[in-house]
């Protein structure tokens, strides 16, 4: 709020016993209400036309404020108070921040075991030959062990995947095998994908394999997403069971001591 004067300081005594119709002697009667030496008013909203005229210097008529229950000490300044304008600036408008959308890939994991009567060194020795897996796991086309680098190695998938023809490929790594116990990669590039493979001994002469592989569901094969792992899984299993057969014949070509 801001406070205007109404009258000069001079003419205060004047003014105020027009207000509060002093034309007698005497001073404030019995029940009037004690005043500081400056008087305020406060006012309700006040129009807008009477506001301008008060920021320009005018006075204001007091006929609205008699009777008011009050007698202000003689010779004390009046004011009125007047409630300020609210203001009218526009809200400034929010900024929304737009977060990029990064897509989380989904991956799923896949599994199947088998038992085979080999020993689990004969088994770890034939699931090492990474360039014959071709001949027994029937969706890898191709695995090529780069020669300067035996622990890396080029991989080739082809297979029609529910009517659909589809080829990856991918640079893979052999991590530190575990001899007779367990071998795992992971990619490098292409396809993303990594996997294990570890046996355990049932008997002398036989163990039992478990093979887990987890990828990164394909862009193309996102639509057929929860029937691609029991596909996968059964491509698994059948290739465990050529894996069974040539790891027997691979046991038959060991030269016996």
């Amino acid at each position: 709020m801001r406070s205007y004067p109404v009258c000069p300081k001079s003419e205060a005594p004047k003014a105020v016993s027009r207000l509060c119709g002093e034309g007698k002697k005497g001073g404030a009667e019995e029940g009037d209400l004690p005043m500081s030496s400056a008087a305020c008013i406060s006012l309700g909203p006040t129009p807008l036309s009477h506001l301008k005229n008060a920021e320009k210097g005018a006075s204001l008529s007091l006929a609205s404020v008699r009777g008011a229950g009050f007698r202000p000490s003689p010779g004390a300044p009046l004011f009125l108070r007047i409630p300020s304008r609210p203001s009218r600036r526009k809200p400034s408008p929010r900024r929304t921040s737009v977060r990029r959308f990064s897509p989380v890939m989904e991956w799923q994991d896949c599994s199947s075991e088998i038992e085979v009567d080999v020993p689990c060194s004969v088994a770890y020795d034939c699931y090492s030959d990474r360039q014959m897996i071709p001949k027994w796991m029937p969706f890898i086309s191709s695995v090529k062990v780069l020669q300067d680098k035996p622990d890396l190695s080029r991989w080739a998938l082809k297979y029609e995947v529910f009517g659909r023809d589809v080829e990856f490929s991918w640079l893979a790594r052999n991590l530190q095998p575990i001899p007779n116990q367990k071998i795992h990669w992971r990619s490098l590039e292409g396809l993303p994908n990594r996997g294990a493979v570890r046996f355990f001994p049932k008997s002398p002469s036989s163990c039992r394999i478990q093979l887990t592989v987890s990828y990164e569901i394909p862009e193309i094969l996102i639509p057929v997403a929860s029937a691609l792992k029991p596909f996968l899984e059964g491509l698994l299993a059948q290739g465990l069971e050529r894996f069974a057969k040539v790891a027997k014949e691979y046991q038959r070509k060991i030269p016996q001591r």
